[in-house]
């Protein structure tokens, strides 16, 4: 995981992406436009054993297994979805 360090602070926030993802890079922006503090992954950029692990996180928060995968403390939010996002981070 990066940290991304930012002036908004809501506590556990991690983003699954996929480094070719348009959706994923909107989240992203928004994320950064916003000033937000968070960590991220690009998925696809792993091997191995820690791509693995990884895509099992996903898969137990997402049955979808789809990308963007926004976790925000308990708060899951699937895909890019700007509403959502401020709802959760409270924006």
């Amino acid at each position: 995981m990066i940290r991304v360090l930012g002036r908004i602070k809501r506590g556990n926030i991690k983003l699954y992406a996929l480094s070719t993802c348009p959706f994923c890079k909107k989240t992203k922006d928004f994320l950064d436009n916003n000033q937000v503090e968070y960590e991220y992954i690009y998925v696809d950029e792993l091997d191995g054993v820690e791509r693995e692990k990884i895509m099992e996180e996903v898969l137990s928060m997402n049955k979808r297994l789809s990308f963007p995968t926004v976790i925000i403390n308990r708060t899951v939010i699937v895909g890019h979805n700007e509403f959502e996002l401020r709802k959760a981070l409270d924006l």
